[in-house]
């Protein structure tokens, strides 16, 4: 949806209080999204901050998402609400531009004829659907996409050009998979034997729940036995590996870069941060949050928020350092009531002399 809206509209939609600025009309129309700093008469902009608290009395903004807290500071009309960013977050909705499929099949597209597709799904331009693949209602295929033997694409779905899943994975309803993310290639099994690296061959697939998006570049591998499983609700960056046998809980955000060794689980509700790294076969609880560039090496129970890395050395030398690492506040503590207790023994001497 890509028309104006009015203020009186996006109050109802949003569920926002309207308070309209002087002469201002509750049909005045908004044509988009900006900053605070940048935003015309036509735009929205939004308060989520009290960092930019400083942009709100020099607007030139049609109207702007506030708190209660901020709605008298500003010079314009003000759309009330109780969390700005997830207000905005919900317009961006009714202002997104994104050009809409088409419905059909495009002639250059190869669609195998026992492949099963919903007269609503649209495939485009040189897209491949291969046999038993099974396109929901509303799906869309973007050019060259690529879909596999027997794979599943659950309804309004969406897979931007270049996007590829492989045999026998399943995405449920409303996904979305960006340009050139790669759902089921193999995980990384290789059997080492005299010298050489004997392939294990991946025997499983990759499940993915609803709601769930990952961005390009990424890979999802699929499971060597079982599958690979990817929970409702999950948001995955951009340059993400997932490697085989990985299972993510539902509503878990995973940042660029983030590396997740194979059969890592992964709980509900947890946040890796950009360029973490989860070592193979470890468990994280539910609500745990992985800060930038840390590397979980073991298993975490509770939740919380972690944070880390070691310097890269020699491995014997670093599994030695990591121990002595995780000792260090102990250490810290006994030293310091080491000083406490020189400080008197020299206080005493002193004393005595």
């Amino acid at each position: 949806m890509s028309d104006n809206l009015s203020l009186a509209h996006l109050a109802r939609v949003l569920g926002a209080e309207l308070r309209l600025a002087p002469g201002v009309d509750s049909r005045y129309e908004i044509s988009g999204l900006s900053t605070l700093q940048d935003a015309g008469a036509s735009h929205l902009a939004f308060l989520a901050s009290a960092a930019y608290r400083r942009f709100l009395k020099n607007t030139a903004a049609g109207a702007v998402l506030v708190t209660e807290e901020f709605a008298d500071d500003c010079p314009v009309s003000v759309l009330c609400v109780e969390n700005p960013y997830l207000a905005f977050a919900r317009a961006t909705a009714l202002f997104n531009s994104a050009p809409q499929a088409e419905v059909g099949i495009h002639p250059s597209a190869a669609v195998h004829p026992d492949a099963e597709i919903a007269s609503s799904a649209s495939v485009a331009a040189g897209a491949v659907v291969e046999r038993y693949a099974k396109i929901g209602p509303n799906v869309s295929l973007g050019a060259n996409c690529f879909v596999g033997e027997g794979a599943i694409i659950g309804a309004g779905s969406c897979l931007h050009a270049g996007a590829v899943v492989h045999h026998r994975c399943s995405l449920g309803r409303d996904c979305i998979i960006h340009s050139q993310a790669v759902i089921g290639a193999d995980g990384f099994g290789f059997a080492h034997h005299q010298q050489e690296w004997i392939k294990i061959y991946q025997l499983g697939g990759v499940n993915i729940g609803d709601d769930v998006e990952i961005g390009a570049n990424t890979c999802v591998d699929r499971g060597a036995l079982g599958d690979t499983i990817i929970g409702s609700g999950v948001k995955i960056d951009n340059l993400v590996q997932i490697a085989h046998n990985v299972k993510i809980g539902d509503y878990t955000a995973i940042a660029a870069c983030s590396g997740i060794a194979g059969s890592a689980v992964i709980g509900k509700h947890c946040a890796l941060a950009g360029c973490s790294r989860i070592a193979g076969h470890v468990t994280i609880a539910d609500g745990c949050t992985v800060t930038a560039d840390t590397f979980v090496t073991k298993s975490i129970d509770s939740p919380g928020s972690y944070s880390g890395a070691l310097p890269f050395s020699d491995s014997p030398t670093w599994r030695r350092n990591a121990v002595r690492f995780g000792r260090l506040d102990k250490m810290a503590k006994r030293l310091k009531d080491l000083e406490k207790q020189l400080e008197a023994l020299s206080r005493h001497i002193d004393g005595e002399g």
